[in-house]
Parts: structure tokens; C-alpha cells; sequence
């Protein structure tokens, strides 16, 4: 087990997907334009629908804000727009979570996305990464990501409600972030919401619309009119109300997009696998693999004007996203081939 100083200096430098600009400097003769697959993006985004001028020029309205509520109230499987707080993206709620809580023993189950354990410790929270929910032991948080980030893990329902079952008897809370199962045949927490559990959501990732910054916890309502409180008025621009309104009320869209990823993701493991690849786990969005050659074949993508995300504590190790067009598609081809 380890466990995070709370001065959280090596955590601070968290590296992340999309970060073009440092790409390019490392590999400065690639061509141009850069195929970016560091990222867990739907590459094919939702059509944005048409936006009123009102949006742009006004303050977000108590309306909007309860109409983008309901709409995710309902995709997500929640009891009611009570039970749902909206963010301008998941990170700001991991952010602004920790420090809703007095100073507790956090385990996070890991190895997972690093901002958790990195913003637990930025609050003054004692952290630890532990390899599974069996070893959370007395922490009075625990935070789960399901499906798991980079590898794709998950957990039975059933282990999932017994360990928020546990967290809530023991008066802790459970924080599971599922900002990858839009599209995974996984169910949610988010229809079983109660005192002790937070469920987080992403909007960015499924919709390929990251750029509008669009999150969600889901929880009890005094939970999420705490969250709402810290993160204040109008925390939601208009044009973000407008766009995620409409998207998740689209459940058509969504269910063909759910079936193309993961053919997307079917055809990027064969891809992976001729290439000399193990893949070891992923979701619809990204495909995680190991290679005999890693480092090397991170340079060749590199020269050849693809990013994918690389491990620095499992070199053999990289994450690809899903390429967005044939013409993306054919030159990941030739340089796994």
C-alpha cells in the first residue's frame, strides 16, 4: 500500500491526454495535422443543436439550469433534478468534494485517474491507493472509478451497492466516478443515490464535447445543495445549459453511438493486437495494451503525428484513444504495421 504525502508536491504535475503543444516540441518533424488519441474522447461529437442569442448574452436562468438537471436526471437513471448537481466539468467537482468533508483517511482504489488522490490530499486529507474494494479497510471516504481509467476495470453491481452500504453504515461516503460508462453495458449507481454516496458524470467524454466543460454529481439533495452552494451562481454557462440539454435528452443518439464505439473499439484491438499488442483493458472509448517495444512504438507514433498516452511507471504500457476518420484510422494502420 502507499500512501500520498499532503503536500502533494509529485502530485501537482499530473500528466494528461490533449496536451498537443508538449507533443509537438518532443517531436517537432512530424507531420502535420496531429491525429490526437491521448484522450478518451468520443471522436465523433453530437451535432450541437441550434443555440438561441439569449444564451450568450444573458444570465443562466433558474429554468435552464432545472431543465438540464431533469434531462440528466433521466439519462443517468436518478430519482429526480433533486438528486443532481451540475458543474462546468467533472474536475471541478472532484476538486470541490474534499473539501465538503473534515479531515478523513481516504483510500483510493487504484492504480486509477490521479486527480482524485491528488485533490483528497490537496484538501488536507490523509490518502491511500489500495489495489481493491475489498482493501478500503476504516477509511472514511473511499473513491472507486467504474469503469476504471486506463484500464477499463469494473465491478459487479452488486460489490459496488455493498461497499456503498458499508461506507453509509459506517457514516463515510462513497465517491464513484463512472465518467466512462455512458456507452458500457454497466450499471449504475445512480438510481440507488442516498446519504454517503456521490456518483460522478461526464458529459464531455461521451458527447465528444469536451470544450464545453460539463459535468454532474449525483447524490441526496442536501449533498447536492451543498455542492451547489460551494460552487455558486450561474456555475453553468448558457450555452453549456442549452447544448447538454439537449444531448441528453437525445437517448437515440446515444444508443447509436453506443454501438459504433464499440465497434470502433472491436476494430482498434484487432488493429493493436496485429501490431504485437496485448490488450490488457479499456472501454468503447479507449483501448489500454501493452507492447514488447512500447517506448519505441511511442516514438514511431510520435514521427508519424499521433499521440497516444504513455505510462511512466509501465513503459511497455500505452492508451489509445479511437481515431475519428478513415484517413486517421489508415495511419495509425501503417504505423502498427
Amino acid at each position: 500500500m502507499h500512501f500520498y504525502s499532503n503536500s502533494v508536491s509529485s502530485l501537482d504535475e499530473i500528466d494528461h491526454g490533449g496536451d498537443l503543444g508538449r507533443i509537438r516540441d518532443a517531436f517537432p518533424d512530424a507531420p502535420e495535422p496531429w491525429i490526437d488519441l491521448s484522450t478518451g474522447i468520443n471522436p465523433v461529437p453530437y451535432p450541437l443543436p441550434e443555440i438561441e442569442a439569449s444564451a450568450w448574452t444573458r444570465l443562466p436562468a433558474a429554468a435552464d439550469g432545472l431543465a438540464l438537471r431533469a434531462a440528466a436526471a433521466a439519462a443517468y437513471g436518478a430519482p429526480d433534478p433533486e438528486h443532481v448537481a451540475a458543474a462546468p466539468g467533472t474536475q471541478i467537482l472532484i476538486e470541490t468534494l474534499p473539501r465538503l468533508v473534515g479531515p478523513a483517511r481516504v483510500a483510493v482504489v487504484g492504480p486509477t485517474y490521479a486527480e482524485h488522490a491528488a485533490a483528497w490530499a490537496r484538501a488536507g486529507h490523509a490518502v491511500e491507493a489500495v489495489t481493491g474494494i475489498d482493501r478500503v479497510g476504516a477509511a472514511e471516504v473511499a473513491v472507486l472509478v467504474d469503469p476504471n481509467n486506463p484500464d477499463g476495470r469494473t465491478h459487479p453491481l452488486p460489490e459496488r451497492r455493498a461497499l456503498a452500504e458499508a461506507m453509509r453504515g459506517r457514516g463515510g461516503l462513497l465517491v464513484v466516478d463512472e465518467a466512462f460508462l455512458d456507452f458500457e453495458p454497466v450499471a449504475s449507481l445512480c438510481p440507488e443515490v442516498a446519504p454517503g454516496l456521490v456518483v460522478l458524470r461526464s458529459f464531455g467524454k461521451s458527447y465528444g464535447l469536451a470544450g464545453i466543460r460539463l459535468g454532474f454529481a449525483v447524490s441526496d439533495p442536501e449533498t447536492v445543495r451543498r455542492l451547489g452552494a460551494a460552487l455558486g451562481p450561474w456555475a453553468v454557462s448558457g450555452p453549456a445549459l442549452a447544448v447538454g440539454t439537449a444531448a441528453l435528452g437525445d437517448r437515440g443518439w446515444r444508443e447509436r453511438a453506443a454501438r459504433d464505439r464499440a465497434a470502433d473499439a472491436a476494430r482498434l484491438d484487432r488493429m493493436i493486437v496485429r501490431g504485437g499488442g496485448r490488450v490488457v483493458g479499456g472501454t468503447s472509448l479507449f483501448r489500454t495494451a501493452d507492447f514488447p517495444d512500447g517506448p519505441d512504438l511511442h516514438r514511431r507514433l510520435g514521427a508519424a503525428g499521433i499521440a497516444v498516452r504513455r505510462f511512466s511507471d509501465a513503459p511497455k504500457r500505452l492508451r489509445f484513444g479511437l481515431p475519428a476518420d478513415r484517413a486517421a484510422w489508415c495511419r495509425l494502420s501503417r504505423v502498427l504495421k
